[in-house]
């Protein structure tokens, strides 16, 4: 199996699937490379190489309780690019793993990257501050942290509903199928508890505000208006009005986890925009 070394010596797992212009997907928070199975597959059967690693903590990588603040991670990154080569890259990102994307254009530059997707982004800054009055109280999103800590799988079981925008009814087939949703939580438990607690924290503190400034490649900015993880106006509407010339795709009826709920859509536009 692939895997690729960290200056800290970390080894992290990949999947390299196809040939032709190289497209590299970043997992959400908690996720690894199989949660982007349902745009790897198509995507590369369409003439692209798609490739998506796990993040240190995460999935088949090695864990080793330390590097979740966003510079290590966007080093991450940047040696992942070298090690494999890769130029004119397209990054694709979903929810917290826009920061990586533009953390790293801001401490390596765009060089290597011709484009950018930014998926249900949890840009620019999640926590309420005085000069962030658009973000979310501390009390209540540090809550999500207590959560994970007392008891993860209720947490990651319950959270679901919101994640996918099930409503009142658990599961709910004619959203996403029961499987599915199990598929996707297993997913999650895989991830090192350490990792999910201490990630979790850092993508709650982390000022992304100056960091979109470094944004100055072809961006798409994809967002449901039914997402309650990362609320449209807080962050999908205020990236696209900080990323000059961005393209801001809404998709009606979409929670958070649009990869799956609305993956069908997501590919097509994704193909587009990479053929573009």
């Amino acid at each position: 199996m692939p895997y690729f070394e960290t200056s800290d010596h970390t080894s992290l797992f990949y999947r390299d699937w196809g040939t032709g212009a190289p497209v590299v997907f970043l997992s959400s928070w908690g996720y690894s490379s199989p949660m982007w199975e349902y745009q790897m597959v198509p995507l590369s059967e369409h003439g692209l190489r798609c490739i998506a690693y796990d993040r240190r903590g995460h999935g088949r990588s090695d864990d080793p309780g330390r590097g979740y603040d966003f510079d290590t991670l966007a080093d991450d990154l940047a040696t992942f690019l070298e090690q494999l080569d890769l130029h004119e890259v397209t990054l694709i990102s979903h929810s917290v793993a826009g920061g990586e994307i533009v953390r790293y254009l801001s401490r390596h530059g765009t060089g290597r990257v011709a484009r950018i997707v930014l998926i249900s982004a949890t840009l620019p800054f999640l926590l309420q501050t005085a000069d962030n009055p658009e973000g979310v109280p501390g009390d209540r999103i540090y809550a999500h942290v207590e959560g994970l800590r007392a008891d993860r799988p209720h947490y990651l079981s319950t959270g679901a509903i919101s994640f996918f925008s099930l409503g009142a009814s658990w599961p709910c087939p004619e959203v996403i199928s029961p499987e599915m949703i199990q598929w996707s939580i297993q997913i999650l438990l895989e991830c090192s508890p350490k990792a999910a607690i201490a990630f979790r924290e850092v993508c709650i503190e982390t000022d992304f505000r100056a960091d979109l400034r470094s944004c100055n490649i072809p961006t798409l900015i994809v967002h449901g208006d039914k997402d309650t993880s990362a609320p449209l106006n807080m962050c999908g509407r205020r990236i696209a009005q900080v990323i000059a010339g961005s393209h801001l795709k809404i998709y009606e009826g979409a929670a958070h986890g649009l990869f799956l709920t609305h993956k069908d859509r997501l590919n097509s536009d994704l193909l587009d925009f990479i053929r573009s």
